[in-house]
This record gives C-alpha cells, sequence and structure tokens, in this order.
C-alpha cells in the first residue's frame, strides 16, 4: 500500500491530472479510506509541490498544474468522504472561507475537504469573503470554530480584522479561531489574538480537533 500512496503524491507532483483522477478512482476500488489515501498520497504531493515552489524550483504554472491535479483526484474522492462522514459523530460546526480580496480557493477547500472528512460539519464560504460574511455566518451558524485563509501578505490583515469583528459581535458560541495560508505563521496567528495556525490540511484537522475538545 505504501507504494501506491507514493504513487499519489507522485502524480500530484508531477502535476499529472488524468493519472490523479485514476488512481483516486482506484484508491476507492481498494477500498482505502479516503482520508488516508489524501493525507498519505495526495496532500503530500501538493506539500512537496507547494516546497519546491518556495525553492523557487517550481514557478507559478507548475504549482497551479499541481492544484489541479489535487483537484481532479478530490473529485473523485469527494463522495466517499461525504458518506464517510455521515457515519461518523459530528465533532462541530465549522465556517471556514478565503478572506477579503483573495481569490485564491484551492488549499482552503482542501482543508474543508479535511474537515468534513474528519468529522465536522462545514460551511465553506467560498473565496473573497468580506469580514460582515464572517461574522453573520459564525453567528447563524453557531459555529464552534471559524477558519481564514488568507494567500497573500496584502490580505493578512483581513484575519485580524475578522478575528476582533467576531469578538465584537459576541455570537453564540464565542467561536474559536485558526488561520493558514502561505505567508501566515504561528507567530502571526500570536500576533493578532488566533487561536491556531495550521500549515496544511492535514495538520488542520489535527488542530480543529484539539481546538474544539479544549
Amino acid at each position: 500500500m505504501d507504494d501506491f500512496l507514493r504513487k499519489c503524491s507522485e502524480a500530484i507532483r508531477t502535476y499529472n491530472t488524468g493519472l490523479a483522477a485514476e488512481l483516486a478512482e482506484e484508491a476507492l476500488a481498494k477500498r482505502l479510506d479516503p482520508l488516508r489515501a489524501i493525507e498519505e498520497g495526495f496532500a503530500s504531493g501538493l506539500e512537496q509541490a507547494g516546497k519546491l515552489w518556495e525553492e523557487g524550483t517550481y514557478f507559478l504554472p507548475e504549482l497551479i498544474m499541481a492544484s489541479e491535479a489535487m483537484k481532479a483526484a478530490m473529485e473523485k474522492l469527494r463522495p466517499a468522504l461525504e458518506k464517510r462522514s455521515l457515519k461518523m459523530k459530528q465533532l462541530g460546526k465549522v465556517v471556514i472561507g478565503t478572506v477579503e480580496g483573495d481569490i485564491h480557493d484551492i488549499g482552503k477547500s482542501l482543508v474543508a475537504s479535511m474537515l468534513a472528512a474528519g468529522g465536522f460539519e462545514v460551511v465553506d464560504l467560498g473565496a473573497d469573503v468580506a469580514v460582515d460574511n464572517f461574522v453573520s455566518a459564525a453567528s447563524r451558524e453557531e459555529a464552534d470554530l471559524i477558519c481564514m485563509s488568507a494567500l497573500l501578505t496584502t490580505t493578512m490583515p483581513a484575519q485580524q480584522r475578522i478575528i476582533q469583528a467576531v469578538r465584537n459581535a459576541n455570537p453564540p458560541k464565542s467561536p474559536k479561531t485558526m488561520i493558514g495560508g502561505a505567508p501566515t505563521s504561528d507567530s502571526w496567528a500570536a500576533e493578532i489574538g488566533a487561536d491556531a495556525y495550521a500549515p496544511d490540511a492535514v495538520n488542520a484537522l489535527n488542530v480543529a480537533k484539539r481546538l474544539v475538545s479544549s
């Protein structure tokens, strides 16, 4: 099985969209837990592609193609993920979105899928989400956790505005807050008063579980 998971990772790292979709279907045929296929296979490849981009080995077109390959695999796995999550006890409700001024969607969508597969009810607000929309959704949904993604340094301050606005609004459950995105970090989370930072989708699930149980 390790060889198969390495193939899944490699398909994403080499931005082979067709192969990624085929391997996702094969994972289902093998009755492999879709969450494991993502965590140990496909997501690993996307993480490697991200590191190559940071190092300057990959350029933006390669990173985008790797993301498209990831999206193709996720489309095949999503029905199984949804079925899996229905069988699990719900751990809490999450409101998630990419902040205002930022249209990057793939990383946020991957986190949303991982959270749903891991037992959370997820309300995905999409990309370029205004501060007020985060606040109103958190109140309306009585969210336990708000997840905010920012992929640009220019949009990072929106995460701070959301956290402050949520606190001022004092929604029913006083949700915990988690941030993510390439330019963000633990130190940025501490600076803006976020409860946690997650560097990737796999870690986001573990962090979310810790936050709602604390």
